[in-house]
């Protein structure tokens, strides 16, 4: 019966997320309980392209990158897939519409990692518009249920919270992408003299994504608006602690927080959202 599949498909989908993001995995709990396997089925997608390209460095990534194209234009087509992740994703594709170029662009961006090391201003943009731009805009197809006003509404403000979450991952993993897969995502910053100057110019780009990406998190509807904030509340406070480190402490350390920090980030999100002091 393909009903039992489909719910091993969203397992799958939710096992993934939970093992590779406590924090994603934290917000998601927090969203209406519609929204979870949809973000589940979204994310299981996203980690499993970006798997490929990250790690699996004794593997044809070309090949790995092109046989997902196809399984995921074939699992989108004939609505199955024996791929339990893809066949979670299709599911989300066709419930929310979720667009095949945003899908497309993602993918692309996945590609550019096969080959592209360093970044002009222009390949950085098209690169954080598809390796995160789009998955915030796919996450708002399900948030916004249908209401195609509202989703052009917020969509400038989910791009910037993508491109924000992820810009803070390029800075929190400048060790692992510079030294071990040699890629600079940054243009024109010479990270063999990281510089305090090069650190700021960073951070006030990501400054002001935040800044946008917090004016859509009000206006997300009530069952979105709590378990994104929280996601938004947890990278604020990462962005903050890598702020306060040296340039040459986060080329040679993973800036993280602790999980056991996670859970009061947790709670004093949770009562901020209450209050309504977002």
């Amino acid at each position: 019966m393909k009903t039992l599949f489909d719910t091993l498909s969203a397992s799958c989908s939710k096992n993934t997320t939970q093992l590779y993001s406590t924090s994603f995995s934290l917000g998601i709990h927090f969203l209406k309980s519609e929204f979870h396997k949809p973000i589940y089925g979204i994310y299981g997608f996203v980690r499993l392209a970006d798997e490929i390209v990250d790690s699996f460095h004794d593997y044809d990534k070309d090949l790995m990158m092109n046989k997902i194209r196809v399984d995921t234009i074939e699992a989108i087509r004939e609505r199955i897939s024996i791929n339990p992740i893809l066949n979670s994703f299709q599911h989300v594709v066709h419930n929310y519409h979720i667009e095949w170029e945003l899908i497309d662009t993602f993918l692309r961006s996945m590609e550019m990692d096969l080959r592209k090391k360093e970044h002009t201003l222009d390949s950085y943009s098209e690169y954080v518009l598809g390796s995160a731009e789009v998955v915030g805009l796919m996450c708002l197809r399900v948030f916004t249920e249908g209401d195609d006003a509202l989703f052009e509404e917020l969509k400038p403000y989910a791009m910037k919270l993508g491109a924000a979450f992820q810009k803070v991952n390029f800075l929190r993993d400048l060790k692992a992408d510079y030294m071990f897969l040699g890629r600079t995502y940054f243009p024109g910053v010479n990270f063999s003299h990281f510089s305090i100057g090069d650190k700021q110019m960073i951070q006030k780009e990501i400054e002001y994504d935040f800044e946008q990406a917090l004016i859509g998190i009000k206006k997300l509807p009530p069952g979105a608006r709590r378990g994104v904030y929280l996601a938004y509340y947890y990278y604020k406070k990462l962005f903050l602690r890598i702020k306060e480190t040296p340039p040459e402490k986060v080329m040679d350390a993973r800036i993280r927080i602790p999980d056991h920090d996670k859970i009061g980030l947790m709670f004093r999100s949770l009562l901020r959202h209450q209050l309504d002091i977002l």
